[in-house]
């Protein structure tokens, strides 16, 4: 991508957003000419003035449409989020009632991240109904809206120096510590109780990475979750094993997404992995092929397995359907690109 060294990124025309750990975003205000988004907002990196990608263009004053980002995999981790909190702090002071979106990519992960900032106000709309024509919008570039509203509703970013934690009605619902995120109610990254930010496997905590006051301040961490010293890491799964998992994760991911997730799961290599805070990833090879893999946490073997090998799968299906949806619409992406 291009560098723009010419750019005064102090400037009255850029936006500019911070991210957990610098570099942020700068947006330009100004409109440039984009071949999948027509009028739109170039985005550069506030590190190196890079030019990162773009946004489709926005009433700055008054946003009535959730933009649509042409490269979001470009932008440096919780930028994303902190674009759409602006968006809604911006349309919550001009008194706009509700946003949509019309993009080509309504995924779960964008579902998710607007509901960190917006609430959902048409009645019976879910992330189902929002995802529910995710693959053909992505092949066709769809820029009709999708018929629901979301009303913003942002939430407060408390800066920390490992990250930031998010305040909305009164209380604590999420927190980015090193990268990553921690949720109220979440299977694995977990908020818990008062501010503490914990990693779970199985019915117990497995690592305690930080601790936030109820007003969001960082009062201790984050510490570094445990080594696992497990002769599993780096074993890869069998071929039938991964035949029978994509056929659970074929089930939870998005409906039109199911049978890409079979196959996208079966023939790529599948590993056990010391991953730190995460319960899954994508990878760029397996470790005997040129094929993009996924690996996954060796403590869901070494916490769950004990139980019974029902729910280890359950686990890990549940730990491999977002990194696998993110597969599938990477894939699709190069493919339209191309």
């Amino acid at each position: 991508m291009a560098v723009r060294r010419d750019i005064d990124l102090t400037a009255q025309h850029y936006v500019l957003l911070r991210g957990p750990a610098q570099p942020g975003l700068a947006i330009s205000r100004d409109e440039i000419a984009h071949p999948l988004l027509g009028d739109a907002h170039a985005i550069v990196s506030t590190g190196d003035g890079r030019l990162l990608t773009a946004m489709s263009a926005i009433d700055w004053n008054r946003p009535t449409r959730i933009p649509v980002i042409a490269e979001p995999a470009r932008l440096p981790p919780g930028t994303g989020g902190a674009l759409l909190n602006h968006i809604a702090e911006l349309a919550a002071r001009a008194g706009v009632p509700a946003l949509r979106y019309a993009g080509p990519y309504p995924t779960p992960a964008l579902y998710r991240a607007l509901l960190r900032s917006f609430r959902v106000v048409t009645p019976g709309a879910d992330e189902a109904a929002f995802t529910r024509d995710v693959l053909d919008r992505a092949l066709r570039l769809a820029r009709d809206e999708i018929a629901i509203d979301f009303a913003p509703a942002p939430h407060e970013r408390i800066e920390l120096s490992c990250g930031h934690a998010e305040r909305r009605d009164g209380r604590i619902e999420a927190a980015v510590i090193a990268g990553t995120r921690f949720e109220a109610g979440a299977s694995i990254a977990r908020l818990a109780g008062a501010g503490a930010c914990e990693i779970w496997f199985g019915d117990a905590p497995w690592a305690h990475i930080a601790e936030l006051d109820d007003r969001g301040a960082l009062v201790a961490g984050p510490f570094d979750p445990p080594h696992i010293d497990d002769p599993i890491v780096g074993r890869e799964f069998p071929r039938e094993l991964r035949a029978a998992l994509a056929e659970l994760v074929a089930d939870v991911v998005p409906a039109p997404l199911a049978l890409d997730a079979r196959t996208v799961l079966a023939d790529r290599a599948l590993v056990w992995a010391d991953l730190g805070t995460r319960a899954a990833r994508r990878t760029v090879a397996g470790p005997n092929s040129n094929v993009p893999g996924f690996q996954v946490h060796a403590a869901l073997w070494a916490r769950i397995a004990p139980h019974g090998l029902a729910r280890l799968a359950l686990a890990l299906t549940e730990a491999l359907a977002p990194v696998v949806t993110s597969a599938i619409l990477a894939d699709v992406h190069v493919t339209v690109s191309t």
